[in-house]
């Protein structure tokens, strides 16, 4: 497994109402990032609620609403490995399991795919769902059990 290289972070009252604990959600991002052979790509993925997302998505896409995930690609200097920010909503994405039927974290596990493909570069579209899907299966096959 690909040695960690991007920081989680998360308001501390969202904790318990995130589907994995902070450990289990690292080894996914680990796990993810192998699926979609990002190498050595660094990222931060930042959990939040559905009013700081809204105000994310306001500032940046002019849609004054919640979302389920945001990507911001990016570059630091110093940190050539570095591609970006995802900002995640933590009660979009159990709304949303909810809604689809699926279970929550592997739905987490779907958003968080999507927001690295969008740092990698891909755009909405059959290509970013098919690899979407392939990361997903991939990282719950390479899970513990």
């Amino acid at each position: 497994m690909r040695q960690k290289n991007f920081s989680i972070r998360t308001k501390a009252a969202l904790c318990p109402a995130l589907p994995l604990s902070r450990g289990e959600l690292s080894g996914l991002c680990a796990r993810l990032c192998a699926a979609l052979d990002l190498g050595r790509a660094a990222f931060e993925l930042v959990i939040v609620d559905d009013a700081a997302i809204a105000a994310l998505n306001l500032r940046f896409g002019g849609v004054d609403a919640p979302t389920n995930v945001l990507s911001f690609p990016g570059r630091r200097p110093g940190e050539p490995e570095y591609i970006g920010e995802i900002a995640l909503s933590a009660p979009a994405a159990y709304r949303e399991a909810a809604l689809y039927g699926q279970d929550p974290a592997e739905h987490l596990s779907r958003l968080i795919a999507h927001g690295l493909l969008h740092l990698a570069g891909f755009d909405h579209g059959e290509v970013m769902e098919t690899k979407t899907e392939r990361a997903v299966r991939a990282a719950r096959a390479a899970a513990p059990h």
